[in-house]
């Protein structure tokens, strides 16, 4: 997983520094802050980190999680009752720990976080192919695909890690009528990339495994009629 762009709040400058360097040392960008104001840079930022008293912390949670859906939100403050706790979660936080909170836990609590938020990113980018209309539909476009083409995109998306071995992709593309010569395969892949990045796929979308074939590098959702043949 690639560093994040983390913004940290924290009104007592050693603990600040001494968090701002621990999450730098673990390849995160990271800008802080003694507090909250309206010039605070949060709009690019990933995570925010903000420790602050109780109930000032929810006002700012509540706002800030309107205005800023995506980011991923860590409280840490003196959080004494569950109503205080739950409360705090109602107001949009990700994670709340309490004071006084080690930097061994403040870092564990960045990586769940972005485990988190890499899996959500994740599960919202896909593409779909639709096997009746003979389609494949990305973020950016749809484009048309062929009946190889489709049986392809669609055994990737059954198999273990998306992964095909050679000799199955020949078996598909030679059902397709097509004369399995030495490059057919690789010509069918290469056209699968490019409609891939057509629709919004940046390459690596399709990797070859050496000794084994091809693997496909993007979520794929196929439809229920996929059960049956593609038709042409």
């Amino acid at each position: 997983m690639s560093g994040l762009s983390i913004f940290v709040v924290e009104v007592h400058d050693v603990m600040r520094e001494a968090t701002v360097a621990a999450l730098r040392s673990m390849g995160h960008t990271v800008a802080s802050a003694r507090a909250l104001d309206d010039a605070s840079p949060i709009a690019g930022a990933d995570i925010l980190m903000l420790s602050a008293p109780s109930a000032e912390a929810l006002g700012q949670v509540r706002r800030i999680r309107a205005a800023h859906p995506g980011i991923g939100i860590i409280v840490i403050s003196a959080v004494a009752r569950d109503d205080e706790l739950v409360s705090a979660y109602q107001s949009g936080a990700d994670l709340v720990l309490s004071k006084p909170a080690s930097l061994v836990e403040v870092c564990a609590a960045i990586l769940a976080l972005q485990r988190r938020l890499h899996s959500l990113e994740a599960s919202a980018w896909q593409c779909t192919l639709n096997t009746t209309s003979l389609q494949l539909h990305g973020p950016e476009a749809s484009v048309n695909v062929s009946d190889v083409e489709c049986q392809l995109l669609g055994a990737f998306a059954q198999s273990v890690e998306h992964r095909l071995c050679t000799e199955k992709m020949i078996s598909i593309v030679a059902r397709g009528g097509a004369a399995v010569r030495k490059n057919t395969l690789e010509v069918q892949i290469a056209r699968l990339r490019k409609k891939l990045e057509q629709v919004g796929a940046m390459p690596p979308n399709i990797k070859s495994i050496r000794g084994m074939g091809y693997q496909l590098c993007v979520p794929l959702i196929v439809n229920k009629d996929f059960l049956s043949p593609c038709h042409a």
